[in-house]
């Protein structure tokens, strides 16, 4: 239904590497690419580790392996098995061939501490939801997905209220379901509300102590909570840029909820009439450009936010191809910006600067400054 901008991807990752790992959400479409990227290679072996069937197939891996050679081997959710990784890289080591396995998780700290043992091995990339290249025919699907979110369960249904009951139904099962599963034992009513008081501070800087006060529990505590939500792929924790400027920088980092249509959930934001004026729309715009920018960038693509204490900021800083391009979200169809923007660009040295607003076509607004479109995001995955 969608070409994916993973797809290209997977298909150049294994036609030069033994190993692929694809990362992201659950019900994001990992299975469904790795599946086709299967069906392409003939006599394809498919795994899924979390049914006690394919992981009994795995009881000896290194006989498993060694005795399956041949095809491309797909293991889903392999965070699943732990101690499988050792067994990868003998197995990798043995026949070095490229295309031999694609792996498939959920969990990005759990699944790339692991994968550690691949190094040299192994090729990544990360699958985030739905993104504008994919889905974006009209200007008008950019406030589409903006408010539904890139899940294909919440953007494809034609009703706004299965779009909605979808999203519902994915709190409660990532909740109460998935997040036991990786073996993270937080209450599930906790864990729900914690969630849900980072969809309040979306697009703010992190304050954990006071977090911690509202929830009664340590500081240390809030910080492993918001580690799993990092490491399910659903939370981004953008970190300061810091540079040797003689200048008082933040040093908090800012929360984003990965995906809007999670984040209106979570708020109670039905439809983009409830969006419009609602005091969280600002911010919920920054988030979804962040994450339009970012979950396109290749793995390890350096990333932050700019902010002084004299008020000087940029949303999002990027250092691509040895330059650095400073973007900052604008909520406005003839958005403005301050002088602190100018500043931040001056401080940081930025060789490009865009203020992403939902216009039609863009327009300069300076000296290597300008407005564009987030149908008009350069960036490609790697």
């Amino acid at each position: 239904m969608f070409k994916r901008l993973a797809a290209p991807q997977i298909d150049r990752a294994l036609s030069r590497s033994p190993a692929v790992a694809i990362l992201g959400p659950r019900q994001v479409g990992k299975t469904t690419l790795a599946r086709a990227a299967a069906a392409a290679h003939s006599g394809s072996i498919f795994l899924d580790l979390e049914t006690a069937t394919d992981q009994a197939k795995l009881a000896d891996p290194a006989l498993f392996f060694a005795s399956r050679r041949g095809p491309l081997m797909v293991l889903d959710e392999v965070q699943n098995l732990p101690g499988l990784f050792s067994e990868l890289r003998a197995e990798i080591d043995a026949d070095r061939r490229v295309g031999r396995f694609l792996l498939l998780g959920s969990a990005s700290f759990r699944l790339l501490r692991q994968a550690q043992t691949l190094a040299g091995r192994l090729e990544v990339i990360d699958m985030a939801p739905l993104l504008l290249p994919e889905v974006a025919e009209r200007f008008e699907d950019i406030e589409r997905l903006w408010v539904r979110g890139g899940f294909p369960g919440s953007y494809v249904p034609d009703s706004e209220d299965d779009a909605w009951q979808w999203r519902q139904d994915f709190i409660r099962h990532f909740l109460n379901v998935d997040l036991p599963a990786l073996g993270i034992g937080v209450d599930p009513p906790t864990m729900g509300r914690f969630w849900r008081m980072l969809a309040h501070l979306h697009g703010q800087l992190l304050n954990a102590s006071a977090l911690s006060r509202s929830l009664g529990v340590s500081t240390p505590t809030v910080n492993r909570w918001l580690d799993h939500l990092v490491d399910a792929l659903v939370v981004r924790r953008l970190e300061p840029w810091h540079a040797n400027l003689g200048k008082r920088l933040v040093k908090s980092p800012k929360i984003y909820l990965r995906d809007t249509g999670l984040l209106h959930a979570l708020l109670g934001i039905r439809h983009a009439e409830d969006l419009a004026g609602h005091p969280a729309a600002g911010a919920s715009w920054e988030g979804f450009v962040v994450e339009q920018v970012c979950a396109r960038l290749p793995v390890g693509t350096p990333t932050a936010f700019y902010r002084t204490s004299a008020g000087a900021e940029l949303d999002l800083v990027i250092e691509w191809e040895g330059r650095i391009i400073g973007i900052e979200a604008k909520l406005s169809s003839a958005p403005t910006v301050t002088k602190g923007f100018w500043q931040a660009c001056e401080d940081v040295g930025v060789h490009e600067a865009w203020v992403v607003a939902p216009v039609r076509e863009g327009w300069p607004i300076g000296d290597r400054a300008r407005v564009v479109s987030p149908l008009e995001l350069p960036f490609v995955p790697g």
